[in-house]
């Protein structure tokens, strides 16, 4: 059912023992409460930039939790990568968040969220989320319950000060949390990209063709009587032998042919001891990330500000996060063209760094400020602006994106179904409920009553103009010409799952054709 994750979540256990991993008061309220919130249509409400384009990026204004339920039946399993920056509850009150929640307040704001993005996200994806030690360790236990303990992959700290203010009492903070988890043991990071200090440490050519090196040690710690032999300088005769404790690092054999290679150093004048030439070319090209994240690597508040103030001047966001950073964790954690979500959009920097390199996004913002801040910063990157990230990845402008809000539910509080609801809506909530997946794109813009298949399973929808207008000449109701055609439009020799207001075919004769008959609203409405 479409609230599959809250039911589940709500009766895990910690192992051993008959309490939920994290307790707090009126959680089951909000668990509740979040199940209970309607399934709403996204309404599109403009488009900017290339029309294309404009269908992969969405930026949607509304509500979040609302927002996530409404992408689960088009998105479940297709997010490679979460960034979020929830308010951090410190106690202030910032201009453009609630950040002055009662801990089991913002507790119960996190909860449901977190469940409805681990559904969105794939089984490859990860979820970034950065927060202060106000809540940093509350924070870690509330996603061990939802994503498993199992999937916490780092606590990134990220200096995001790189000066201390000499007045302050007690001990200033200086950095924030990103916490990662993955969804499961399929993600993998990619490595870092080599900076250009890092290729600096290869300042030594032979002009041989084999590009520059630097020198490395001969020995390994990890001791094998077989590589502990003697070593001769082929200049001064000079005899060699690994330190106390260790072993060359290959067989003599092999050294012989290194040394032969010219593949070994001996000092500027020939006459030093033995040390390894290591070749750029043949290291590994790119960084195997760390869990600590300097500020001249990813970025700072203060540099943060800055690009704020060049995008929004005075009316520049309160808390946002450099776009290094950003560039960072979608770098490490997708590859072009993957789908990048943000449901916490603040200014856009997620979207705007996503768009940049050549992700496709979605970010969601309850605020106006996705209209005064978010729509004008990416109508900039469509143009082209040279802020942030853009000289290193060589930003040139392009692209487009398409602006949401919240539509009406799709159901009434009487269980109808809303008469803006079109087939492809339909369609793509019936196909989560009887997959668990979401539903995919080509299916959702055909023009037939067939959905899809799924393990075996062929699964039509009768309704809404798909034989005719809403209800008229049967066109919604199955009748034996409507099977016929159906089965004209795809055969299926399995088992067929058919939606539809009502039926005309006996229950005998569904039965021996292997066809279930599911009604709408009702079947859909007690389900969702």
């Amino acid at each position: 059912m479409l609230n599959f994750g809250f039911k589940k979540l709500q009766f895990r256990k910690t192992s051993g023992s008959s309490m939920p991993f994290l307790d707090w008061v009126n959680k089951n309220q909000a668990v509740s409460s979040a199940a209970n919130v309607p399934y709403h249509l996204l309404q599109l409400e403009k488009t900017f930039g290339d029309a294309r384009a404009a269908q992969q990026n969405l930026i949607i204004q509304g509500d979040n939790l609302q927002a996530l339920k409404a992408l689960l039946p088009f998105y479940t399993g297709k997010v490679k990568c979460i960034f979020i920056d929830p308010p951090y509850n410190t106690g202030s009150a910032f201009e453009h968040y609630d950040d002055k929640l009662e801990h089991s307040q913002w507790l119960s704001m996190m909860y449901p969220r977190l469940v409805l993005l681990r559904e969105l996200l794939s089984n490859e994806g990860s979820i970034w989320v950065t927060i202060d030690d106000r809540e940093s360790h509350y924070l870690k236990v509330l996603l061990d319950e939802v994503f498993g303990r199992n999937n916490f992959v780092r606590n990134i700290v990220w200096q995001k000060k790189y000066t201390s203010a000499s007045d302050a009492s007690g001990i200033p903070d200086s950095h924030d949390h990103v916490l990662v988890y993955r969804k499961s043991d399929k993600f993998l990071r990619n490595l870092l990209p080599r900076t250009e200090k890092q290729n600096s440490l290869y300042k030594y050519d032979d002009y041989d063709g084999r590009g520059p090196w630097r020198t490395d040690n001969l020995s390994v710690k990890t001791y094998s009587e077989n590589y502990d032999y003697e070593i001769i300088n082929p200049t001064t005769g000079k005899s060699y032998w690994p330190p106390a404790g260790r072993c060359w690092m290959t067989s003599k054999e092999k050294m012989q042919s290194l040394i032969s290679e010219r593949r070994v150093f001996w000092g500027k004048d020939g006459k030093g001891a033995p040390q390894l030439k290591r070749y750029l070319k043949e290291v590994q090209q790119g960084v195997v990330p760390i869990s600590w994240w300097p500020h001249d690597e990813a970025g700072h508040n203060d540099e943060s500000r800055k690009e704020q103030k060049i995008f929004f001047g005075e009316n520049a966001f309160s808390t946002p996060k450099p776009e290094r950073l950003l560039e960072r964790i979608i770098y490490l954690a997708s590859s072009d063209d993957d789908l990048i979500l943000d449901s916490f959009l603040g200014s856009g920097t997620t979207a705007a760094v996503a768009h940049k390199m050549g992700r496709r996004y979605i970010g969601v913002e309850m605020g106006d400020h996705a209209q005064t801040h978010c729509i004008p910063r990416l109508q900039k990157v469509i143009e082209g602006e040279q802020g942030g990230i853009s000289s290193s990845v060589n930003w040139q402008g392009g692209g487009g994106f398409s602006f949401y809000t919240l539509g009406e539910a799709v159901f009434d509080e009487r269980g109808h179904i809303s008469p803006n609801v079109r087939f492809k809506a339909l369609a793509a909530y019936i196909w989560l409920l009887e997959t668990k997946t979401a539903i995919a794109a080509q299916a959702s813009e055909q023009s037939t009553p067939f959905i899809g298949e799924h393990e075996g399973v062929a699964y039509y929808l009768l309704y809404n103009g798909i034989l005719g207008d809403r209800r008229p000449n049967g066109g919604n109701v199955l009748t034996n010409p409507v099977l016929a055609y159906l089965e004209s439009v795809h055969p299926h020799a399995g088992k067929k799952v058919i939606f539809g207001e009502a039926s005309r075919i006996s229950d005998g004769k569904l039965a021996l054709l292997n066809i279930s008959f599911k009604q709408i609203p009702y079947e859909l409405h007690e389900r969702i």
